[in-house]
């Protein structure tokens, strides 16, 4: 590690395997329903939704001074409104929604850090002086100099204001979503009419979802749903003049049924066991989903040198494809590499189906292969899709603002488990360089080895603990095998890896022998000692030729 610094290479950490997902969630269509249930979802999401939106103002009123009793006090407000169970769900949803603005408010104030502390730098440089790969230089000029100027002291104030807001607990947040709110003042841009707008605004502050209960009837009392699939809902106490059931309920005229991990659903449900659910309207088509999500017990993952017994795939992600190569035990690649491309342009739901797909070939070529393990970069582009960073490269700022990352790994962890296939995650720092340094070439005249199946072997090999670069052959003169090559590696525990190798027999001595009608060679041992048993003699001694 000492060396690493000395050369000017920061530390590479050691491979670790990613756990398997805690939690479920599985999403259908409810489909049949009559303009009166349609109704009676409306009313109650609207209302639920202020809710919501009152509970929200009052937590971020607390700001960090928030602890159980105010939690509590909260909590009775919002029970002859709507009923304990509702107000439950609607308090943990407000905590967890003020958790995730928190988080992304100490997000924000890093990336303002870093812009501030990179202008700051650059100022102090005289303008036109050069940098390099590792630290930037000065300005190209003093017209970009006073721009810069101008743009410090922008950030260093939001930074101030997003630092004061950060010390007293204040978040920023919008029940329905912030980009909906704006997109208000920009009709045109979102091709969207005021009441389109309007219509998807209200349905994004909408609230109806609930919470799972073990030991209670189908695991939820509030959201309902058997194993026939039959949806009833608790209505809440303003609301109770629309039930169509005992105690308070309303019965949809639908059923539902989940495709995907239906037994699972089924074995839970008349097990009694929690499962929590949410309902959702599309505006943009038309209908009406349910999610209903379980939390599964943590799987026992294997050790690391056991899930890679079989070798393992090492994959490169990039902006619109992954590279992948398999490796054997001993680091080697075989085979031929593989691309499994997707496109991320379009909608969201576009873009999540084109990872899926990618990452479900790339499972299958797994499976099929009989690797057990998929290596993956440990990637975090946090901090470096700042403009600050990479100054006019608005190209590569974009490339690495569009890798679906985070959305990636959590895809291919929840879809390895189901395969029984462990994630290895490994240090990203230097892979595409030291990959395409020691394994893009030489290349065959049938095939062209790509940069990034190059970092594939490099993400591999760090994952098996070996070092990128391949082994180097020792001088011709040095080699046991004469002047022969010398490029099989051998493993590390293999026996007799160090010992000396059986000397070649001299044919060309041989073909002398033969040519001026000699014998090169005297009786073999095999020969003699067989004739030995048959006579019962013991054999003569037979001079050696050399």
């Amino acid at each position: 590690m000492a060396h690493a610094k000395e050369q000017g290479v920061r530390p590479i950490a050691a491979p670790y395997l990613i756990p398997g997902p805690t939690g479920v969630a599985v999403r259908t269509r409810l489909k049949h329903l009559t303009p009166g249930d349609e109704q009676v979802l409306r009313r109650v999401g609207a209302h639920l939704g202020s809710l919501a939106a009152r509970d929200l103002k009052a937590r971020c009123g607390d700001g960090v001074n928030h602890d159980g009793r105010t939690w509590a006090a909260r909590k009775r407000a919002l029970t002859p409104v709507s009923s304990a169970r509702w107000a439950g769900s609607i308090t943990r949803a407000t905590h967890e929604q003020w958790a995730l603005a928190r988080r992304g408010q100490v997000a924000h104030l890093r990336s303002l850090e870093a812009g501030v502390r990179t202008i700051t730098y650059r100022l102090s440089l005289p303008v036109g002086s050069k940098g390099t790969k590792r630290v930037p230089g000065g300005y190209r000029s003093a017209k970009e100099w006073h721009a810069k100027s101008r743009r410090l002291r922008v950030l260093q104030d939001r930074l101030a204001a997003v630092r004061a807001d950060c010390e007293a607990g204040r978040v920023r947040v919008v029940r329905g979503g912030k980009r909906l709110a704006r997109s208000r003042h920009h009709l045109n841009a979102a091709q969207l009419s005021e009441a389109q707008w309007r219509q998807r605004w209200e349905a994004g502050r909408w609230f109806l979802q609930a919470d799972g209960e073990s030991g209670k009837r189908f695991g939820n009392e509030t959201i309902r749903i058997g194993p026939d699939g039959q949806v009833s809902i608790k209505l809440p106490a303003p609301l109770v003049e629309y039930a169509n059931a005992a105690y308070g309920r309303y019965v949809l005229s639908g059923r539902v049924a989940f495709s995907h991990r239906g037994q699972e659903w089924a074995d839970r449900v008349q097990a009694d066991r929690a499962v929590a659910y949410r309902i959702h309207y599309d505006v943009g088509r038309g209908r009406w989903y349910l999610t209903a999500s379980w939390q599964i017990p943590a799987t026992q993952t294997a050790p690391l040198g056991a899930a890679l017994a079989q070798g393992v795939i090492g994959v490169d992600t990039n902006a619109d494809h992954l590279a992948a190569w398999q490796l054997d035990v001993h680091g080697n690649p075989t085979g031929s590499p593989r691309r499994f491309d997707y496109d991320l342009s379009g909608s969201a739901t576009h873009r999540d189906a084109q990872v899926r797909h990618a990452l479900t070939r790339l499972l299958h070529w797994a499976r099929e292969s009989g690797v057990k393990a998929i290596a993956i970069e440990d990637l975090d582009f946090s901090d470096s899709t700042t403009r600050e960073k990479h100054g006019r490269k608005k190209r590569f700022r974009r490339v690495i603002s569009g890798m679906p990352t985070a959305k990636l790994r959590a895809r291919l962890v929840s879809m390895a488990q189901a395969t029984g296939t462990a994630i290895v995650a490994v240090d990203a720092a230097y892979t595409s360089r030291w990959g395409a340094q020691h394994w893009q070439k030489p290349t065959t005249s049938k095939r062209k080895t790509s940069r990034h199946a190059a970092a594939a072997v490099a993400i591999g090999r760090r994952a098996q603990g070996y070092p990128i670069r391949r082994r180097t052959a020792p001088p011709r003169t040095h080699r046991s095998d004469g002047c022969g090559p010398r490029t099989v590696q051998a493993d590390r525990g293999a026996p007799g890896r160090e010992g000396t190798r059986h000397p070649a027999p001299e044919r060309a001595h041989d073909a002398r022998a033969r040519a001026e009608g000699k014998r090169t060679r005297g009786t073999s041992a095999s020969n003699t000692v067989r004739d030995a048993r048959s006579t019962g003699r013991a054999p003569e001694a037979t001079p050696a030729h050399y």
